[in-house]
């Protein structure tokens, strides 16, 4: 019996769920864009997955490490908790291809705009990727949603209002609070997915 595949919001970080300080890695650094956990919560409850995939260049780099990005998410996942929220998972890319120390210098197939996170999570997480969405700031994040075959949404948070050029199929919306709105008025009650588990 094959398992029913279910819908998600792909979510960049940096600029998208919080302001981008610049390889951020502290959470006194950590600032939450406003409307950003109320978004979330609305679109776990409508049924999606919210997924944060992400770049960390700064990991490649030697700006800190797996452990510091690991506790930073904790630090997201207690502030989210306090809006009766939670991100579902987290993927990430530690990966640079020029400017990498050691084993994180390689060409991967995980970071954007390569679609490898998504494609994995989508593995993982019994995901339909064709039902799915993407939300991020950067042209980078619109390309890897297009390659895995989301949705793609640029908000014009962190770096958004700097990208010219998008497909013209892409939509651009204020920030990760009308993402969801937009996500969310295309939904009925026929075309919610499954509740989670």
């Amino acid at each position: 019996m094959s398992v029913p595949r279910r819908r998600a919001v792909f979510l960049d970080r940096d600029g998208t769920i919080n302001v981008d300080h610049g390889y951020v890695c502290r959470a006194e650094e950590f600032e939450i864009i406003p409307g950003a956990p109320e978004a979330i919560r609305r679109l776990r409850d409508a049924g999606f997955q919210v997924v944060v995939v992400t770049n960390q260049a700064g990991i490649a780099r030697g700006y800190y490490g797996e452990t510091e990005l690991h506790a930073l998410h904790c630090h997201l996942d207690r502030e989210l908790e306090r809006s009766g929220t939670a991100i579902d998972a987290y993927y990430y890319c530690p990966h640079h291809p020029e400017q990498g120390i050691g084993p994180f210098r390689r060409d991967c197939e995980c970071r954007k705009p390569l679609p490898g996170m998504l494609r994995q999570a989508a593995a993982d997480r019994a995901i339909d990727l064709e039902g799915s969405y993407l939300v991020g700031d950067k042209l980078s994040d619109i390309q890897a949603g297009l390659a895995a075959g989301c949705t793609p949404i640029l908000v014009l948070t962190g770096y958004g209002a700097r990208v010219e050029v998008i497909p013209p199929e892409v939509a651009r919306v204020a920030d990760l609070a009308a993402a969801a709105d937009m996500i969310l008025s295309k939904q009925t009650p026929h075309s919610r997915g499954p509740e989670r588990s």
